[in-house]
C-alpha cells in the first residue's frame, strides 16, 4: 500500500515524506510547485499537478495501490487570505472537495489532514485545547475550519475516516540538514530573521508593537517540523489502527513572542538584526499557544525538539548552507 501526500515537496509536507521514506513506506508525492521543490522530495515517486485535477487524481489511484492521504496542500499565508479570499476558498476548500470525491471513487477512506490553530482566533483561554471555541479572524483559519467541519461528515455519510492536526508556526528545518524551509516570497517570522542575518533581506519589519502581550509584540507556539512530520506519522499509525475520526492540536505548550524570536536569532547568528516597526496585520490574533495533551495521551506524541534556540539552530543549518534554498 502506498501513501499519496499532496503539498509533498513543500515545507512541512517534505519533512512527513521523508519520514515516510525512511520507515519504508511506498509514497507518492503530488505537488503543484507553487511552493514546492522536487530536490525536496527524499526518493519518492513524485506527480506534478493541481490535488483539484480529478483525472489527474484518477490516473495516480489507478496506478497505484493507495491506502490514505495526507493532505498539505493549502495556500496559508493570513494577510494575503484577507486580501484575497477567493484564492483561499477555492484552493483550500473546494479543490480538497474534488480530491475527496475521487478518494470516495477509489474506495480510499483514511485522511490526514494538515490544518491550523488559525481555526481558534483569537483564543479565550491559554493554552488553547481542542474544544475551545472556533471563531477565525480570518479567510485562511475559516477555510481550514470549513474541512475539519466536511471531514467530521464524511465519516458519517461515508465512512472515510480522518485526523486533524491544528498547529500554528511550523519551524526549523530537518537536522540532516537536507531539507529545509524555502518559500519564495517567504512569510514566516524565523526564515525572514534569518535572511537579515545573512545580509540577503536589509531589515525585518515587526508587525505590531502595541499588542496586548508582556513585550508588545505577538505571541505564537513554535512547534519544529519534524515533530509535526512524526505526529502526521502516528496519525497514519492511528487511523490504520482503526481509529475514528478525531482533531489534535500539535503545539509545545509555550509560546514565545516575536522579540523573544529576534533576540534568540542574534544569539545563534552572532548577528545583529535589523528591525523595524510596522502596522499590525489585519487578521492577526495576539497570542496563540496550542496545549497537545491529547495529542501526547491518544497518539503518544510529544516535540522531540521544543526549545526555541534549538529550532532556530536547525533553521539556520539550513539556511546558512542554502543560501538561495533549493535553487543553486
Amino acid at each position: 500500500m502506498a501513501v499519496l501526500v499532496t503539498g509533498g515537496l513543500g515545507y512541512v509536507g517534505s519533512h512527513a515524506v521523508k519520514m515516510l521514506m525512511e520507515r519504508g513506506e511506498s509514497v507518492v508525492t503530488l505537488d503543484d510547485l507553487v511552493f514546492g521543490h522536487t530536490e525536496a522530495s527524499s526518493g519518492s515517486e513524485i506527480v506534478i499537478g493541481d490535488i483539484g485535477d480529478k483525472e489527474l487524481l484518477r490516473k495516480i489511484f489507478s496506478n497505484h495501490t493507495i491506502d490514505s492521504v495526507m493532505h498539505f496542500a493549502a495556500f496559508a499565508d493570513v494577510g494575503e487570505s484577507v486580501a484575497d479570499p477567493q484564492k483561499y476558498y477555492i484552493t483550500n476548500v473546494s479543490k480538497s472537495l474534488a480530491m475527496l470525491e475521487v478518494m470516495l471513487e477509489f474506495g480510499i477512506k483514511m485522511m490526514i489532514f494538515s490544518s491550523s490553530a488559525a481555526t481558534f482566533g483569537e483564543p479565550t483561554q491559554i493554552p488553547i485545547p481542542e474544544d475551545h471555541p472556533k471563531d477565525p479572524t480570518n479567510p485562511y483559519g475559516r477555510s481550514k475550519l470549513m474541512l475539519e467541519e466536511i471531514l467530521k461528515e464524511y465519516e458519517h455519510a461515508y465512512g472515510l475516516r480522518s485526523i486533524s492536526f491544528r498547529y500554528f508556526n511550523a519551524s526549523g528545518a530537518d537536522p540532516s540538514g537536507l531539507i529545509g524551509e524555502d518559500h519564495k516570497p517567504e512569510h514566516h517570522i524565523i526564515p525572514l530573521v534569518l535572511e537579515v542575518a545573512m545580509g540577503r533581506r536589509e531589515k525585518f519589519s515587526m508587525f505590531g508593537t502595541d499588542w496586548p502581550t508582556p513585550d508588545g509584540t505577538c505571541i505564537r507556539d513554535y512547534v519544529h517540523v519534524t515533530d509535526l512530520a512524526r505526529a502526521h506519522v502516528l496519525g497514519l499509525d492511528a487511523l490504520r489502527n482503526g481509529k475514528g475520526t478525531a482533531v489534535y492540536n500539535l503545539g509545545n505548550g509555550s509560546g514565545y513572542s516575536n522579540r523573544q524570536v529576534i533576540a534568540t536569532a542574534e544569539e545563534v547568528t552572532g548577528k545583529k538584526i535589523n528591525v523595524v516597526d510596522a502596522p499590525r496585520r489585519p487578521g492577526d490574533p495576539a497570542v496563540l499557544v496550542a496545549s497537545s495533551k491529547k495529542a501526547v495521551e491518544e497518539l503518544g506524541w510529544s516535540p522531540k525538539y521544543p526549545d526555541l534556540k534549538t529550532i532556530i539552530e536547525t533553521a539556520w543549518n539550513w539556511h546558512s548552507n542554502h543560501p538561495n534554498g533549493y535553487g543553486k
